[in-house]
């Protein structure tokens, strides 16, 4: 039998209803078959990163616990954003839906589809809070924890809603 590992994403949209495209998002992955345990950060809004011509973003982090590889975890996000119209049209742009992988366990990946912890990680308010919201003392594996990069990065966030 498979161990199970404790994996956090960072779910995001600014298209089409993005709260409701956050929340519905959350209770699909509640729902899913290969995920248990599932925890939510508050949700944030906040301003884009890259183009400003876009409207402001609504953010989240989850935890959960799999037992898929991850690479099947990463098809399970990338048909969940499919499922609610993604359409990658620019680097940093609109969306009505972003899930990204950013820890599976302590594993660091390195493969033309996927880097985990996601690269974009440390530089990231709108990912860093809410992750800590759910594990301040999360511990990486170069001896920093969360705590250590939150003191890099302002908190220019909007609360919006309570998580779980």
């Amino acid at each position: 039998m498979k161990p199970w590992i404790t994996a956090y994403i960072g779910l995001g949209s600014n298209l089409h209803q993005p709260l409701l495209q956050v929340q519905e998002a959350i209770e699909e992955l509640h729902q899913h078959r290969h995920l248990k345990n599932l925890q939510v950060s508050p949700i944030y809004a906040s301003k884009p990163v890259g183009p400003q011509d876009q409207p402001d973003f609504i953010n989240a982090v989850a935890s959960f616990e799999t037992q898929l590889g991850p690479h099947d975890l990463l098809d399970v996000l990338q048909s969940l954003e499919q499922e609610h119209g993604r359409i990658r049209k620019r680097h940093w742009g609109e969306r009505t839906l972003d899930l990204d992988l950013l820890t599976y366990g302590h594993a660091e990946i390195h493969t033309p589809r996927l880097t985990v912890p996601h690269p974009l990680l440390f530089e990231r308010s709108f990912v860093l809070y809410p992750f800590a919201d759910l594990a301040p003392v999360f511990p990486f594996n170069n001896g920093l924890t969360l705590n250590h990069y939150l003191q890099k990065v302002a908190f220019d966030l909007i609360p919006v809603k309570k998580g779980n």
